[in-house]
């Protein structure tokens, strides 16, 4: 859910509020609520919060969508800088206002965790490859590693990836959600960065990745030490617009 909030109307955002309206029986329903705000310095602000009604990080598929809104508002062109979370945004769009490539942040610290890559690409993954992916109960084993010793406490999201060749096919358990998504935009970007590193590649890189949601795109460089010029690529639809009263 995308609101523009550059009147400043909503604002102090209620915990219950923003839980309420991410419902989806009793609300409009989504996996997060993003304001769209002024900011002196950039083009825009966007400020993200989680279904669960708590502020969140970096939501990237919701920061494409969030590009394709300030569009569809006559705010931006085909090019933009807005604030997040995690700072500074570069993206760029099509001039039918249907793809959007988001410069995601520079990546370093890639650690592991047994089999598993632990990451941070806005927000912290956790990357484990498997197998059979389509059948995976990824609710109750996402939660499962979410919720141990580890990471309970911050909370982590939970990766899940089959190599299918010409691909990666991932699925995602979200803390904040608290469920499996159809799509994880700084997750796929985890599981490209992290796949590569496996690899020893280097380089510009270019991952597609299929997700439950559609299919996305993720290059970056690579020089053995950081990924830089990291973008995720993919495509963003208006569904519907509406008033709701708070």
């Amino acid at each position: 859910m995308l609101i523009d909030n550059r009147s400043g109307n909503f604002k102090n955002a209620d915990h219950n509020a923003v839980s309420l309206l991410c419902d989806r029986r009793f609300g409009v329903g989504g996996d997060g609520l993003m304001l769209l705000q002024d900011h002196p310095d950039y083009d825009f602000e966007m400020v993200y919060y989680n279904a669960d009604g708590n502020l969140g990080s970096m939501c990237g598929n919701g920061g494409r969508c969030i590009v394709a809104f300030a569009r569809h508002l006559g705010i931006i062109d085909t090019e933009t800088n807005f604030l997040a979370v995690d700072g500074p945004h570069y993206a760029r769009i099509t001039a039918e206002g249907n793809w959007i490539e988001l410069q995601m942040i520079d990546v370093q610290d890639i650690s592991t965790d047994e089999n598993a890559f632990v990451l941070n690409t806005g927000s912290p993954h956790y990357v484990i490859e498997a197998s059979d992916l389509e059948q995976m109960d990824v609710y109750q084993q996402g939660k499962a590693i979410r919720n141990n010793p580890t990471y309970k406490e911050k909370g982590i999201n939970v990766n899940f990836i089959e190599n299918k060749g010409d691909h990666l096919f991932v699925r995602t358990f979200e803390r904040g959600v608290e469920d499996e998504t159809y799509a994880c935009g700084t997750g796929v970007t985890a599981v490209a960065l992290s796949m590569a590193y496996k690899a020893k590649q280097a380089g510009h890189i270019t991952t597609d990745i299929k997700v439950l949601g559609g299919k996305l795109s993720v290059n970056f460089n690579y020089d053995g030490q950081t990924f830089t010029n990291v973008f995720l690529c993919g495509p963003a639809e208006k569904v519907f617009e509406g008033e709701i009263g708070i």
